[in-house]
């Protein structure tokens, strides 16, 4: 059995989302960041960082595992599964450097977009520029590699898993833009479809239930 410490962030509904697909069997502990949850000496036991998701793995020989960081789990659940992370060498490059992606930048970046848009205390013109012309750069990045591609490694891989639930978050305020300032983006939006339409991302996009 899994631990999943988590909460209702695109971080988190990555490995919901993953452990949907393999069919691992998993309890959810909801860490409510809007009351501190992720700062309890409980938590930080096992995130030291604070931060959800987490998983522990009970089904080891030798004893539980921890881990912390999204894109660490995945990696570790589809090699645990022995899905969604090709192990052809090439192939399993394409699926890390598109992980890798998400996590050094459409993670990040549509998330300050997001914060400096509908966050921030006091408008911040420059902030919210910078972020929102970098996460459209980013999105015009995946939406050139999916006009040929229905997925971003090739096939559905963990790289797709992990940047679906930051994109479908953020694609309503990106697609509230003038069209001449975002363009048509129709491969992300084709893509996103194709992702949604998957049983299990359905599933893990509405854990925890609130």
């Amino acid at each position: 059995m899994i631990d999943l410490y988590t909460w209702t962030t695109p971080n988190g509904r990555k490995v919901s989302i993953m452990l949907e697909e393999t069919g691992l069997p998993y309890r959810v502990h909801a860490i409510n960041l809007r009351e501190g949850q992720q700062h309890t000496e409980h938590f930080r036991a096992i995130n030291p960082n604070q931060r959800i998701p987490a998983i522990v793995d009970h089904d080891l020989p030798d004893g539980a595992l921890t881990i912390f960081e999204s894109g660490a789990i995945l990696i570790y659940l589809a090699e645990k599964t022995g899905r969604f992370l090709p192990t052809e060498v090439r192939t399993r490059s394409r699926a890390i450097q598109w992980l890798m992606f998400q996590m050094s930048g459409i993670g990040p970046m549509l998330g300050q977009a997001n914060h400096f848009a509908t966050q921030a205390p006091e408008p911040i013109p420059y902030a919210t520029k910078r972020y929102f012309d970098e996460s459209l750069r980013l999105l015009s990045v995946l939406d050139h590699r999916l006009a040929d591609h229905d997925f971003l490694a090739g096939d559905y891989s963990i790289a797709d898993i992990a940047t679906y639930p930051w994109v479908v978050g953020a694609w309503p305020l990106f697609k509230s833009l003038p069209v001449e300032q975002c363009g048509p983006m129709e491969n992300v939006a084709g893509w996103l479809e194709r992702v949604g339409d998957r049983p299990a991302v359905q599933r893990g996009m509405k854990v925890p239930a609130q």
